[in-house]
Formats: structure tokens, sequence, C-alpha cells
């Protein structure tokens, strides 16, 4: 009878537990709705993948010339596509569990203390980075904007440029979930394909330079060696939204007839063909117009008309503040995650603005105090960018699903780690030495 009654009370406790991790999940902005269509994550990863790096695609393919830049390129698109493929595919690998988050999936991989180690650090170095990155170029963009339709205006320095982006992130960083942004990230998606259209458009209309060159843009050997390498690092870095794939498919419903890597697949797949779109004719085009003189940012190339110009930098503006939205939503998880199950504070309203709040001052003071913080992260990139979407989901495929040896899906996944880790060593290298060249000119606090 004793037994019986510890069993019982095992059972209400157990459920207690239950309940309250419920409770939480309801709370936290990766699994509070789970109402999202396909559409949603189509939108999503559009937002987080053709951001305003895509500008300086023109310029790596100048970097590597026409041979080594369209099959870089190209691989690295192929390879994360498969990746991505991946993902989608292990959100629901184990029968009846979700891997609602990237380190989920790693602890089931590689260990509960390893797994976190291995993919929280280079998550955040990825999302934090990419924010920061973000909130420079709304900044920047901004202030190209405000020069170009009050060229005779007062100067206004970039750091007040950078505090009006932000306070628009302060005001969004209080939606709760990746559903209630998913307005935001729609206007983002728009915005990104027409600058890119802009970019690409633009250029063949203005037709090729009479004294284009695709000869080497560096004059000396060394020049060239690492503009190669930092060449690679801006095409690797380009691929970063692997960081939020399993966070978006989250937001969608599962059940065993209807998993949810259907519906993530397709608007994966529509993502990606739009990704492509984007990336090839903006990179291709641009270099076949302006050939090994092409600015690192395409708009600066372009230079005329002058309204274009003002209407592309602005739709920059609206782009990144999407995209923002969109990489901070898994550290605001990851962030009220601890701050609830490992400090035991109690869910609140007040404990969501104070902490989201304290982000994003935290990345636009860190934007304000060093403007060139893009060029850091190419340093860092290496370290996280590719691990995160070029290798690492192969080697969870190749733990938990144990593909047979010397099989396709075998030689596939150790040439897309063999590849990834080649990037991983050789891209920092580049954009190292870039940036011992231009330090000087960097300013804090500009």
């Amino acid at each position: 009878m004793s037994e019986l009654k510890n069993e019982v009370v095992d059972c209400e406790s157990q459920t207690q537990v239950s309940d309250y991790e419920q409770s939480i999940n309801d709370w936290l902005p990766v699994t509070s709705s789970r109402k999202a269509k396909w559409w949603y994550s189509a939108i999503h990863n559009i937002t987080c993948m053709v951001g305003a790096g895509i500008l300086g695609l023109p310029y790596a393919m100048s970097q590597l010339g026409w041979g080594p830049g369209v099959t870089v390129l190209v691989l690295s698109w192929a390879i994360t596509f498969y990746t991505l493929w991946q993902m989608v595919e292990m959100h629901e690998i184990v029968p009846g569990k979700r891997f609602d988050r990237y380190h989920e999936l790693g602890q089931y991989a590689f260990g509960e203390k390893l797994g976190l180690w291995i993919i929280v650090p280079q998550q955040l170095m990825v999302q934090a980075g990419c924010d920061i990155v973000y909130m420079v170029t709304g900044g920047r963009s901004l202030m190209k904007f405000y020069n170009i339709v009050s060229p005779n205006g007062t100067p206004i320095k970039l750091s007040y440029f950078i505090m009006i982006f932000a306070s628009v992130q302060f005001f969004l960083s209080n939606l709760p979930n990746f559903n209630s942004i998913t307005t935001v990230s729609c206007a983002a998606a728009v915005m990104s394909l027409s600058y890119s259209a802009i970019a690409w458009i633009a250029s063949a209309i203005k037709g090729v330079e009479p004294d284009v060159s695709y000869g080497n843009r560096y004059s000396t050997t060394p020049g060239q060696t690492f503009g190669f390498l930092s060449g690679l690092g801006t095409m690797a870095f380009a691929f970063s939204g692997h960081n939020v794939v399993l966070e978006i498919q989250a937001t969608i419903p599962s059940t065993p007839e209807k998993p949810s890597k259907k519906p993530m697949w397709k608007g994966s797949f529509v993502a990606y063909i739009v990704v492509a779109i984007c990336y090839f004719s903006v990179a291709f085009v641009g270099y076949f117009v302006f050939g090994n003189t092409v600015d690192d940012n395409i708009l600066i190339s372009l230079e005329k008309p002058d309204w274009l110009i003002a209407a592309a930098n602005l739709f920059v503006v609206i782009h990144v503040i999407g995209s923002y939205q969109v990489f901070a939503m898994p550290v605001f998880d990851m962030l009220e995650s601890f701050l609830v199950l490992k400090r035991k504070f109690k869910p609140s309203r007040t404990l969501r603005i104070v902490t989201r709040s304290s982000y994003v001052a935290l990345t636009m003071f860190i934007g304000i105090a060093f403007p060139f913080f893009g060029s850091l992260l190419s340093v860092l990139g290496g370290v996280a960018f590719a691990p995160t979407s070029y290798y690492i989901p192969c080697i969870i495929w190749l733990i938990i699903c144990k593909p047979k040896k010397y099989s396709l899906s075998w030689f596939c996944n150790w040439f897309c780690i063999i590849f990834g880790v080649a990037l991983t060593i050789l891209a920092p290298i580049g954009a190292i030495r870039e940036l011992i060249i231009e330090a000087k000119s960097y300013k804090f606090f500009s």
C-alpha cells in the first residue's frame, strides 16, 4: 500500500514538473506559438539570408576572379542548401521529440555539456555579431540616405543615426515571439529583394565599363593571396541563416500525420531559390559590369541617379530592422530560458522588457563604440559562421543517422566537412590582414 502511495506521489510530482515546463515553454519566445504557416519560414529565411552583405559579393568576385568566384559561390549555396535540409529533417528525428533549438540538437548528438559548449558560443557569436553589424549598417545607411536627400544639411555623426536605428529595435523587441514579428520580417524580405534588384538591374542598365578588366585586383603577390582568402570569407559568411532554422521550425505545428518538416522544407526551398536568384545576379552582373574596380559596396560604384541610391539605402535600413529581430529572437530565448530555468526568476513582462532592452542597449553601445565591427566580425566569423552552416549539421547527421561507410551520403557529408573546415581555417587569415592594414583608419565613437 505504501509503495502504491509513493508511486502516486512520484506521478503527481512528475506531472507538476511537466506542467511547469510546459508553462515555461508557453512563455518562451521560440515555443510560445506554434501556429506558423509554410510561408512564414520562407519569409524568415529570406530575411536572415539575403542580408546587406549581398552588396559586397561583386567585390568578393573581383578578389577571386571568374573561375574560383563562381565555383565558391555555387558550392557554398549547394552545400548550405544540403545542410539546411539536414537541419529540417533532424528537427523531429527522434519520435515524439522536437529539437526546438540548435543547441538541443547539439546536446543530443554530442552530449548534454559538450553539445552546449560546441553550439551556444558559436550561435551567440553569429547572432549577436550580426545584430551589432546590423546596428552599424542601419546607422550608416540612414546617414547615406540623409546625406543624399540633404547634401547641404547639418553634418550628423554616425553615432546618432545608430541611436535612431536602435530606438526602433527597443520598441520591436517587446514583440513576444517569432510569429509576432512576421509582418516586420515580411517587410524586411521585400526590401532585401528590392535593393538586390536595384543593385543588379541598375548595373545592367549602366552597361559594361569601357575599360573594364577582370584581371588581378591586387598588384602584389601577397595582396593577391590575402585578397583571395578575404574573398572566400565574404562569400562563406553570406550563408549564416542556419543559426535560426530550428527555432523557426519550432513555430510550425506538427502531428505524426503532418510533421513540421513538410511545410518547413517547402518554405525553406522557396527561400533558397530566392537566395540563389539574388546572390548570383548581384555577384555576377555586378562583377561583369565593373570588373576589378568594383567597390566593396556596389551601390557606391553605381553613384547615380541619386534618388535610386537613396531609395536603396532606405530599403537596406528597413531590411536590417527585420533581420535584427529574426537573429535576436533566439538570443532572447536563450537569455530568458537561463533567467527563468537556471536563476529561477518568475516569468513576467518586466523581466522580458529589462532583458531585451539590455541586449539592444549592449549591441547599440558596441556598434557606436566600434563602428568598424564588421571588419572584426570577418575574423570571428571563420570560427562561427562556417561551422554552424557548413559542417556541424553534417557531423551531427553522421552521429545520429550513421550513413553506411563509403555511401553517397557518407561522401557528401565528409566533402561538406572538409570544405567547411578549409573555409574556417583560411578565410580569417585574409580578414586579419585587411584588419591590420586598415586599422589606422578606424575611429572609435565616430
